[in-house]
């Protein structure tokens, strides 16, 4: 017979997923004025973060923690907007990249402050001292269990995405650290 689960772990659980179910509902409609989707601001800032703004799509899915179809669907959506352009890799004839266009950049630029505002007001100011560090360590512990291989940058090691050494390819992900 398996254990149930105690009262805090329920409490527990169940406040992760009323989290789960009503953060990108608010972060969209903190983005609703500038016409983006905190998913599609989140794709905009890695790109523009990436070396000629350009990165391969599969390295942009481990970047924002998407599947590549979900990755492909918003894209598209983007493709649209005017803000990413597709792009065959020099490098890899195979692969596509995605580039952010001067519009994307603008739009990623505009929207800057007003998610940072909505993240800083909807989470970071309730936390209190020591509060992102926790926050960051136990999201952590999740998501090393959920993404066991690491394929999402969030995982991989533990490390920043700001921390990722220069990829080989500029539109390749940047290789893991050796496990020690």
């Amino acid at each position: 017979m398996e254990p149930h689960l105690t009262d805090p772990e329920r409490v527990a659980i169940a406040r992760l997923h009323a989290l789960l179910e009503l953060l990108p509902t608010a972060l969209d409609k903190e983005l609703a004025p500038a016409g983006l989707t905190s998913f599609e601001y989140t794709l905009l800032e890695s790109l523009r973060e990436a070396p000629h703004h350009r990165m391969r799509l599969s390295a942009l899915a481990a970047r924002t923690n998407a599947t590549l179809p979900r990755l492909s669907r918003v894209v598209t959506g983007l493709e649209r907007k005017g803000l990413v352009e597709r792009a065959p890799c020099a490098e890899d004839g195979r692969a596509t990249n995605a580039v952010l266009t001067a519009a994307g950049v603008r739009a990623e630029e505009q929207s800057r402050s007003r998610y940072a505002s909505a993240v800083r007001r909807l989470i970071l100011d309730g936390l209190g001292a020591g509060g992102v560090d926790q926050l960051a360590d136990l999201s952590y512990g999740i998501l090393a269990k959920l993404d066991p291989e690491a394929r999402m940058t969030t995982t991989a090691a533990g490390r920043s995405c700001a921390a990722d050494p220069a990829p080989v390819c500029a539109a390749d992900p940047a290789p893991l650290p050796a496990a020690v």
